[in-house]
């Protein structure tokens, strides 16, 4: 077994390659850009090699400063992680000539599989069932139309190299292929290195399950399930869970023994995805091999008791492989939610700067859950523009898929973040998904669930009366302290006032309330309410107890009330006596200011390309601009008819939150 390996990656990725290198008593390297000197992976790291500035093709894709790392700490092996040089031929040549061992598949299994354009080739010639489309390069626009004429529209535009949604575009008309093609290639580029496309039939109603499987150097490839992993938005998967709801054990063998053979048709050593589209009526259809480890990889880990990072070591060890295929169980079922730097709110749009509270979860097995964070990041780290926006991967495991869910959607409302905006609410509100949970999944999910985007979770009467509960309660032990302080007239007061609570707009009137060591009662709308409440002042997470059943609302003090966050759902709550309610409605409002005439930049982005000029008549649905943040090209569209008046930014600029990038005559 190696003494010191070196991981090429960063992020909660190599974090979680260096738990398992000191569990088998390996000594680890990190290696960070300027952007990440204080990133957690250095700091676990044994020892730590700075390999350039921010831009990852200055750094994290620099080969040739990766080997030199490798020279300088004297580390045996590497371990890729995912995206970057995971599934990169010639950095494993690289590491080759120098002796050092790559830990993954071999350069042939790399070359055939990692390969998107001949990995399809590879597959149709093993018999594997393959989506229809062109098996090969586009050459350009013109051949690109061709092509999507053929195949007949919606079509998928998709880069060959790499994966995780980067350079992947549905195309519905072709008014939009050459716009698709141009975002994929610029995508492609910045991540992987490589611009080359290629075009395939968009499979209605699909699903995406993958199949885990484990190579080593003796022959011997097994499969270790499968990953159902349909949550998507903009094709980066946002929740996974293992096994799918919709296989049967018929399919599943199926799919895992092509899998297997498509995989020792290359020699496949290593951990490795083959992915598939499946339809409604369980047919599948060969996607793309990921020759690394997956993002997604923990819920495999939770339902098979088996640690894929130590096999994917011992493997490139020479070892053998200690098990067979009648050994590989389904124990259980895990749901994983990756939590994104990003705003629901806002469309999804990334967002960046410091962790100014960051307080996930508790991590480990209680009764019949498990519960499980993978991250990279910690309170008062910053999320950074250069990188993937993730925060972590919170997993968890139980006996059955409700009982997975539901404990899911507890740890979710657990987590705390604050200084940057994040996912955790979309999150939860899936949780809650009649949908979701019945298991009725594609890949078109959230498209259809969320058609207008996300907004919160709607309040159903026991939400309501939960935050009502909340905000009433946070305002009696609020006044119980102050009216505690020594030297006050009046002594301790617990309750008894009546109350006027807002939930957005919404009027509730509470009478008799009453809040003193945990106890909570009151009237609400008229209607006898009953909890154990625990919190604090200054804490920021209560606990509500309803009977049997318990709940974390996130509470955020306010000017004049709180922001409360619970399963999904998030309301600005103030609890105001009748008269102070009364003289709050006489107040006047303040209109927002009138930015209808400007584009303002949705994120804190670099300018790809300003695609008007000042003077110029533009039509609804044209591009006005693209912007790049953490990895991803936004296009900027124009919502209606007008003319530019002025231009204020260029190519290359690097934009804060709503800089007005043109302003509309």
């Amino acid at each position: 077994m190696f003494k010191k390996i070196l991981i090429a990656n960063r992020g909660e990725i190599a974090c979680r390659v260096i738990k398992t290198a000191r569990k088998m008593g390996i000594k680890t390297v990190a290696v960070y850009s300027d952007a990440d000197k204080d990133a957690l992976h250095v700091e676990m790291a044994d020892e730590a090699v700075n390999i350039g500035p921010p831009p990852s093709a200055h750094s994290y894709l620099s080969i040739d400063r990766i080997v030199q790392a490798c020279r300088d700490t004297g580390a045996e092996a590497v371990h890729p992680g995912y995206g970057f040089l995971s599934e990169r031929e010639a950095f494993a040549e690289a590491l080759a000539k120098i002796g050092v061992v790559f830990i993954g598949p071999n350069l042939k299994a790399i070359s055939a599989m990692g390969d998107k354009i001949e990995s399809k080739k590879l597959a149709q010639a093993a018999k594997v069932s393959t989506v229809p489309g062109f098996i090969g390069e586009i050459r350009d626009a013109a051949h690109a139309r061709a092509i999507a004429k053929e195949i007949g529209y919606p079509v998928m535009v998709k880069a060959s190299a790499g994966g995780g949604g980067k350079g992947l575009r549905i195309v519905h008309e072709e008014k939009d292929l050459v716009q698709a093609i141009e975002s994929s290639k610029h995508e492609a580029k910045a991540s992987f290195g490589d611009d080359r496309l290629f075009i395939e039939k968009f499979v209605t109603e699909p699903r995406h399950i993958e199949i885990q499987v484990m190579g080593d150097k003796h022959g011997n490839v097994l499969y270790l399930n499968e990953r159902e992993c349909s949550i998507q938005r903009r094709h980066q998967k946002v929740i996974e869970e293992a096994p799918s709801p919709f296989l049967d054990a018929t399919t599943r063998k199926a799919m895992g023994e092509q899998a297997v053979a498509l995989a020792k048709a290359v020699g496949y050593d290593s951990a490795g995805t083959v992915e598939f589209i499946v339809d409604k009526e369980r047919k599948f259809y060969f996607l793309e091999m990921n020759t690394r480890l997956q993002v997604e990889h923990p819920v495999t880990e939770l339902t098979t008791g088996l640690d894929l990072v130590e096999l994917m070591l011992r493997s490139a060890a020479g070892e053998k492989l200690a098990l067979k295929q009648g050994d590989v169980k389904i124990d259980g079922w895990a749901v994983e939610t990756r939590i994104y730097a990003e705003d629901p709110y806002r469309g999804f749009l990334p967002s960046t700067g410091r962790l100014v509270r960051y307080a996930p979860p508790a991590e480990g097995t209680h009764g019949d859950i498990t519960v499980r964070n993978d991250t990279g990041v910690y309170e008062g780290g910053e999320i950074s523009i250069y990188y993937d926006p993730m925060i972590a991967k919170l997993c968890t495991h139980a006996s059955a898929r409700l009982a997975a869910i539901d404990a899911m959607a507890t740890a979710l409302d657990q987590f705390h973040i604050e200084g940057i905006a994040n996912n955790i609410g979309f999150l939860s509100a899936i949780m809650h998904n009649a949908r979701f949970r019945e298991g009725r999944l594609t890949t078109a999910f959230i498209a259809e669930e969320f058609p207008d985007g996300f907004h919160g979770r709607a309040l159903d009467e026991t939400l309501t009366r939960r935050f009502t509960a909340a905000a009433v309660a946070a305002k009696l032990a609020r006044t119980a302290r102050a009216s505690s302080i020594s030297g006050t007239l009046n002594g301790a007061h617990h309750g008894g006032t009546e109350f006027q609570v807002t939930l957005g707009e919404s009027p509730i009137d509470v009478d008799d309330a009453y809040f003193h060591d945990g106890r909570f009662r009151a009237h609400i709308d008229g209607v006898a309410y009953e909890a154990r409440i625990d919190w604090e002042p200054g804490e920021t997470t209560m606990y509500i107890s309803e009977g049997s059943e318990r709940s974390a609302v996130q509470i955020e003090r306010l000017q004049g009330g709180y922001r409360l966050s619970h399963g999904g759902a998030q309301v600005i709550a103030t609890a105001r006596s009748r008269v102070a309610a009364s003289l709050a409605a006489l107040m006047p409002k303040k209109a927002p200011p009138d930015t209808s005439r400007l584009l303002m930049c949705p994120m804190p982005g670099l300018v790809v390309s300003v695609n008007v000029a000042e003077g110029q008549d533009v039509k609804s649905g044209e591009t006005l601009a693209v912007v790049e943040a953490m990895k991803m090209e936004n296009v900027l569209v124009a919502e209606r008819d007008g003319i530019i008046k002025k231009v204020n930014v260029k190519k290359g600029d690097s934009l804060a939150l709503d800089e007005v990038i043109l302003e509309f005559a």
